[in-house]
Parts: structure tokens; C-alpha cells; sequence
């Protein structure tokens, strides 16, 4: 009985995911604590795409970004991965972060990977961080968790703000936000 791609990506998925609870220690049941190395979110992916000096990343950007890694992905040329394309991708997704890792689905059926599939994660990982939808994501829009400048002692500069705080005694500011 012959299985589909589907049926082996799927197969792929599962193992994956069953690693990764392997992998993180699903039968400790011990407080979890705070990770002593950085947290790498699932926006970290997108970061590798900003080309901006301030650190913002627009929808074309972002495109044309997957557009070349989607042309480097396809070394047959055909359009659309096939599955040992589909297989390199997803190893070297699974090496680069397994805690984030998004991996390449045949969502439509057709036996291999379109541009549509490769960009789906990526361009929904956009959408929601996208929160004033302007097709822009800011540095803070990309890495929210990452601590805001600040005069918290440690000299560095805040871009004007002082102390940090917004509506506070600033004789200059019009008081609409």
C-alpha cells in the first residue's frame, strides 16, 4: 500500500513534534524556570529579512525575501518543491531552531510545495504582528518582548523620551496620542 507525500509530511510533523516534547522534557513535571539563554520567538525567522538601518521590515521586503529563498529552495527549477526539495527545507529548518520550527506542508495536495505553501507561516507570522496593519513591522513589532529603552541607569540613550514613561511632565508634548 503506497502512502502519499502528504501521508510522509504528515508522518514528518508528528515525529517532530514528538522529538520536540522529547526534547523538552515532557515527563519533568518540575516548575519550569526562566531559560538561562536568549528565547528565540517565532519572529526571530523574520528578522533574517530586515534590511532597514531602524530595524523595520515591510510586506515587499519580506516578499522578496522569500521569493529568493523559495528560488534557492527549488534547484530543479520546476516551481514547486518536490519532496526531497520539501525534505531539505524542513531539515534545515529543524537545525536552525527546533523550538520554532514551521515545517513545509502540502496543504493543497498536489504532491509538492508552491510558493503559496512556502510563504503561508512566514506571511502569517507577519499578520500578526502586524498589529496597526500598515505593512510595516517595527523593531518593537518584531521582538516585543525586548527591552525598551529606557533611563534605567545604564546610560543608554532613549531617543528624547525621559525616564521612560509617556504623558509625564513634559511641558512641550501637545497631550494628544
Amino acid at each position: 500500500m503506497a502512502k502519499s507525500p502528504r501521508m510522509n509530511i504528515r508522518s514528518l510533523v508528528f515525529a517532530a513534534m514528538a522529538l520536540g516534547l522529547v526534547a523538552c522534557g515532557g515527563g519533568d513535571h518540575r516548575p519550569q524556570q526562566t531559560p538561562q539563554v536568549p528565547w528565540h520567538s517565532a519572529s526571530a525567522k523574520l528578522a533574517k529579512y530586515v534590511t532597514n538601518a531602524d530595524g523595520s521590515l515591510t510586506r515587499a521586503q519580506l516578499e522578496t525575501g522569500l521569493r529568493l529563498d523559495f528560488a534557492k529552495a527549488d534547484v530543479k527549477k520546476t516551481g514547486c518543491l518536490d519532496d526531497d526539495e520539501t525534505r531539505t527545507v524542513n531539515e534545515e529548518r529543524w537545525a536552525e531552531d527546533r523550538s520554532t520550527t514551521t515545517p513545509l506542508m502540502d496543504f493543497k495536495g498536489k504532491g509538492c510545495i508552491d510558493y503559496g505553501e512556502f510563504a503561508a507561516a512566514p506571511r502569517s507570522e507577519f499578520d500578526a504582528l502586524d498589529r496597526d496593519s500598515n505593512g510595516i513591522l517595527t523593531k518593537q513589532e518584531l521582538n516585543p518582548y525586548a527591552p525598551q529603552n529606557k533611563d534605567d541607569g545604564s546610560g543608554d540613550q532613549d531617543s528624547g523620551h525621559h525616564h521612560g514613561h509617556h504623558g509625564g511632565g513634559d511641558s512641550s508634548s501637545s497631550g494628544s496620542n
